[in-house]
């Protein structure tokens, strides 16, 4: 799950994606969601987003990263199939 927040210190708009409760009990899901923002934190490329924060907070695990705007590619697919170089594009980005 991902929410919009509002990162007072520094006055910017930030993404903060968070263990679904559901999964909280799980050690290999927590373990798992660690691993993923470390190796997001790791990273440092323009198509990647950046990790500002992490940690656990009434037993809610969190990452806090930079907020992008617009629309997600699977928000995309449900108007129909991306154009050839458009999925090209999209795919060498990724």
């Amino acid at each position: 799950q991902v929410y919009r927040a509002r990162d007072t210190r520094l006055a910017r708009d930030v993404a903060i994606k968070v263990l679904p409760p559901s999964f909280a009990g799980d050690p290999e899901r927590r373990e798992r969601f660690t691993r993923e923002a470390q190796a997001v934190a790791a990273l440092s490329h323009p198509n990647i987003v950046s990790v500002f924060d992490t940690g656990v907070e009434a037993g809610q695990a969190y990452v806090v990263m930079e907020l992008l705007e617009g629309e997600t590619l699977r928000e995309r697919l449900t108007e129909g199939a991306l154009p050839v170089r458009k999925a090209i594009e999209y795919g060498v980005q990724i």
